[in-house]
């Protein structure tokens, strides 16, 4: 079956490195070592799209590689180690797609970093800069690189997606540095949506609530909760996260959606506080 994105690369060509034309595609998923980010690439994979991994770590990206590699009838998965946080590293991965003569269709906006859980007069400088410089300048470097390689191609176009939170609505108690990069997402969101509109680049965001990563290992043992209490709290499967990220990604560029919100159902977070 044809996607979306292979009808919309059918009205024109996307030009290769030997100058010939090409209208494959291929997605990009940073953080693709671990969690949803693996989550997200398997599925996608999995309906047939090549993939590109992107994370700091080859090892998990190999892994992941694996993974992809004993589904039957997935796409490519090719590794390419990447630090969000590093201009040339980020600059370097957006050219290998290029240099790959496939169309980027995707980039699934995903590296993120949650910091250190400790009382807001506790957290240093370092650790604040740390966070922002994953969630927030990690995101910018990737989607400016995403916007310039979409703007580029022949027809121009393709989608950005980002990984916000329900932080980005709802803090969670000694979270500072995480839920104030994560409302900065939403801006990058919105600022990419407009940006984008005169080359075909549509932008949306998924806000994520306890899905079961490594990152979420510690909410069923128990987390604080806005009235100082500790207590667990459930979690849902990633694979249903990356299935919403699959039909986020599937739709037509004539159609977006803006802003997702998944969440485990019972988790404390519509009538948080």
């Amino acid at each position: 079956m044809t996607r979306p994105d292979e009808e919309t690369a059918a009205d024109g060509e996307t030009t290769g490195p030997d100058g010939t034309a090409t209208t494959a595609t291929t997605a990009v998923v940073t953080g693709a070592g671990s969690g949803i980010g693996r989550a997200v690439a398997l599925e996608l994979a999995a309906a047939g799209r090549p993939v590109t991994l992107a994370g700091r770590r080859a090892a998990p990206l190999e892994e992941t590689a694996r993974l992809i590699a004993r589904t039957p009838g997935a796409g490519a998965a090719t590794v390419v180690p990447t630090d969000v946080t590093d201009p040339e590293a980020v600059t370097a991965l957006f050219a290998s797609v290029r240099e790959s003569g496939r169309r980027l269709g995707l980039l699934f906006n995903n590296a993120g970093a949650f910091g250190p859980a400790v009382p807001l007069e506790d957290l240093t400088p370092e650790d604040w800069r740390a966070v922002v410089d994953v969630n927030l300048t990690g995101a910018f470097l990737c989607a400016q690189a995403a916007f310039r390689l979409m703007r580029g191609q022949r027809p121009q176009g393709g989608r950005i997606i980002n990984n916000g939170s329900v932080s980005a609505h709802a803090p969670r108690p000694g979270s500072i540095a995480y839920t104030a990069t994560k409302h900065a997402v939403t801006g990058l969101t919105k600022s990419l949506s407009l940006d984008g509109r005169p080359y075909g680049i549509a932008c949306g965001q998924i806000d994520i609530g306890n899905a079961a990563t490594e990152m979420t290992e510690r909410m069923q043992a128990g987390v604080p909760q806005a009235d100082g209490t500790v207590r667990p709290e459930p979690v849902m499967d990633s694979a249903d996260v990356a299935r919403t990220v699959r039909h986020m990604a599937d739709l037509p560029l004539e159609a977006n959606v803006q802003f997702a919100t998944v969440v485990a159902t019972t988790m404390p977070y519509i009538g948080r506080g």
